[in-house]
């Protein structure tokens, strides 16, 4: 999987690739999709929501630009498998996820394979403001707009890595970084399809 699908298409952080690696991607798929674990391509996990392609998990990882004892925040646990591949980096994760049964479902899962990731069921627009702020957030679903919340927390020089775009369509894969003077700098990574950002009052 990561020779074929992400060094292939010129991903080369070390950090990354060995995570990528490390981390037994079929424990976080259903007995149903078992057999289709490593390909190159999203699967749903129920409840209307995937576990991303191998590639973009790879990619979002990589433009975070982070190392390891870096604190990061993920909105959208899902399986948690990103999360996994966060913290098999020896990053400090916290984690997001608005649907209660995913959210039991992969702290389980992360918790049986040994992952020390701290997790909460909650609105991940607001994002985690008593933990901020985080050297790099990610965001594995798509709003409409980026939630200023999130762009709060980022701490200085930090990276966040959002789709951002309207529901039912491509969207845009954006890195957010501010600079010294708080400015955010945006950087255009290409389209993408996420699921929608669910929102408590969805």
């Amino acid at each position: 999987m990561v020779e074929d699908q992400i060094e292939a298409r010129g991903l080369e952080d070390p950090l990354v690739l060995g995570a990528m690696t490390a981390v037994p991607r079929h424990r976080f798929v259903s007995d149903d999709f078992q057999d289709y674990a490593y390909g190159d391509h999203p699967l749903p996990i129920g409840y209307g929501q995937t576990i991303s392609q191998p590639y973009i998990v790879a990619l979002m990882t990589e433009v975070l630009d982070v190392e390891s004892g870096d604190k990061v925040l993920e909105i959208g646990t899902g399986s948690g498998y990103q999360a996994a591949v966060l913290a098999e980096m020896g990053l400090d994760v916290f984690t997001i996820e608005i649907i209660p049964e995913l959210a039991v479902t992969a702290e389980q899962t992360l918790r049986e394979l040994g992952y020390e990731v701290t997790t909460r069921t909650a609105d991940g627009y607001f994002g985690w403001p008593e933990e901020a702020p985080f050297d790099g957030i990610i965001v594995t679903a798509a709003p409409d707009h980026v939630p200023q919340p999130l762009v709060d927390q980022l701490a200085p020089g930090g990276v966040m890595v959002i789709p951002v775009g309207p529901i039912g369509a491509v969207q845009t894969l954006w890195r957010f970084s501010p600079d010294a003077d708080g400015e955010l700098g945006a950087e255009s990574l290409g389209w993408v399809s996420f699921v929608p950002f669910t929102r408590a009052e969805d």
